[in-house]
């Protein structure tokens, strides 16, 4: 049954789809009662501006919501942010306790009840489906986004492949505008291990222009001159033909999926990975994009810059001004990072300096300037799409500001915000009630396929005085 569908999707023979196969819904931060229709969310008025609007702290903004979901949501966020308590569910879902018998169903039911049930918004594409249209209730949009993250072989890569395009079916018989996007990790759609000699030939191809790449595509920029290079010292090894091979499969994947979203309407993001495998990831990306373009200025497809890296703004520059001389309007998702540590402590071990800004304020500085950028650009006429996914109080007031102050719709697809479901409620909120297009990123799959992803939101909240904020 897989290999039909692969062979009729991927439009590729029989032999080669062969060789490539050799709960209840949670609780939402805002819901209104079921019985409440879809609606978009009221206009602002004119005569108001963002800075008077975007009262995070004003109580009202959170009226849909339960206060059994709120203390639920304090509870949680609350423990997240004890440093022992993460660092030992961390360590715990890591080791191999997970594997003495009785264990691991103990802790994927307390993880069930706790954090899966706070950051993701169910187990199946049914539950996730009922989350965003409760979600919708309240003025909210969703960014689908299956848990899945790595691949090994090509038959997980083909079992996943099919996973995102039935939530990418799953977004088109939703609510209309319910969905602001669906979310794909091209490490799941492609084997991990090709990603990184792909983003090892790509690296020397930057040091050295005269070296060839015969099975590379069309693509926007991917390097700056100030892109960490340390991850390739030697030249790699040429890809061979078998990696050349499932590199095309991993085209023919992504591009399949950038079809099914050009036929349900909605976009496809492509999430960021750590500085060994982005190269790869923004290859592709870049290269489905031009190979896939949306029509009447629509974009079909965001790649994802990290603005915790100090070539961040550099190869933002780059790649937009690349897109604008091809004619093809490309969305970029705006965030801060999220492998800080994994990426300083490989630096550390090579003895070069990390590729993260030195300070949390220079990070602060490089989001808020790529924000300026590219609204800049957008009030300027560019066809360039933003999402600006923070969950910083300051950048989410300058960025709405700014906006307003240049004249960009606010109720417009080129710019929306967004915030991870069942953190910051306060902003989506606020940003809600101000008038513009809000998502949240809502993660979901089964319980022990996104320990991943609930991994690194223990990682971000631990030590977090300030973690309620985000709530309240």
């Amino acid at each position: 049954m897989a290999n039909r569908l692969l062979v009729k999707t991927l439009k590729i023979s029989p032999a080669a789809a062969r060789r490539l196969s050799s709960a209840t819904t949670p609780p939402i931060a805002a819901v209104l009662p079921d019985s409440t229709p879809p609606q978009s969310p009221p206009p602002p008025s004119s005569s108001a501006t963002a800075a008077a609007l975007l009262d995070f702290r004003n109580s009202n903004i959170f009226s849909p919501v339960a206060t059994s979901d709120l203390i639920r949501s304090s509870i949680n966020l609350g423990l997240s942010a004890i440093e022992p308590v993460a660092d030992l569910g961390s360590w715990l879902m890591r080791s191999r306790m997970m594997d003495v018998p009785g264990i691991r169903p103990a802790v994927v039911a307390a993880v069930r009840r706790t954090f899966f049930r706070q950051f993701c918004a169910g187990e199946s594409v049914e539950e996730a489906a009922l989350s965003v249209e409760r979600l919708w209730r309240s003025g909210l949009r969703g960014m689908l986004s299956y848990g899945v993250e790595h691949a090994d072989d090509n038959e997980s890569c083909d079992r996943n492949f099919l996973s995102f395009l039935r939530t990418i079916r799953s977004a088109s018989s939703l609510p209309p505008s319910s969905v602001s996007s669906v979310v794909v990790k091209i490490t799941a759609i492609c084997r991990i291990s090709l990603l990184r000699r792909v983003s090892d030939l790509l690296r020397w191809e930057h040091k050295d222009p005269s070296f060839k790449l015969p099975w590379k595509r069309r693509t926007l920029p991917i390097f700056a001159s100030s892109s960490p290079l340390h991850h390739t010292p030697t030249r790699p090894d040429p890809l061979t033909p078998d990696e050349e091979l499932d590199l095309e499969f991993g085209h023919r994947r992504l591009e399949s999926l950038c079809h099914a979203c050009l036929q349900a309407d909605v976009p496809l993001i492509i999430d960021a990975e750590d500085t060994s495998l982005q190269p790869s990831i923004d290859y592709l990306s870049y290269s489905a994009a031009l190979a896939s373009p949306g029509k009447d200025g629509k974009v079909v497809l965001y790649g994802t810059i990290q603005a915790y890296l100090k070539d961040a703004r550099e190869r933002l520059r780059l790649a937009c001004g690349a897109a604008e001389e091809a004619g093809v309007a490309v969305g970029f998702k705006l965030v801060r990072g999220a492998y800080m540590s994994s990426e300083r402590m490989l630096a550390r071990s090579l003895g070069v300096p990390s590729p993260v800004h030195d300070s949390i304020q220079d990070t602060h500085d490089c989001y808020n300037d790529c924000v300026n950028m590219l609204l800049d650009k957008i009030a300027a006429g560019s066809s360039s799409h933003l999402v600006l996914a923070t969950h910083n109080l300051q950048s989410g007031k300058l960025a709405a500001v700014k906006a307003q102050e240049l004249g960009i719709r606010k109720d417009g697809e080129q710019l929306q915000f967004a915030q991870l479901y069942g953190m910051s409620d306060a902003l989506s909120l606020g940003l809600k009630t101000a008038g513009f297009n809000v998502s949240k990123y809502m993660t979901f799959g089964p319980v022990e396929k996104v320990i991943p992803y609930l991994l690194r939101r223990a990682e971000e909240n631990r030590g977090r005085d300030d973690l309620l904020c985000y709530l309240y």
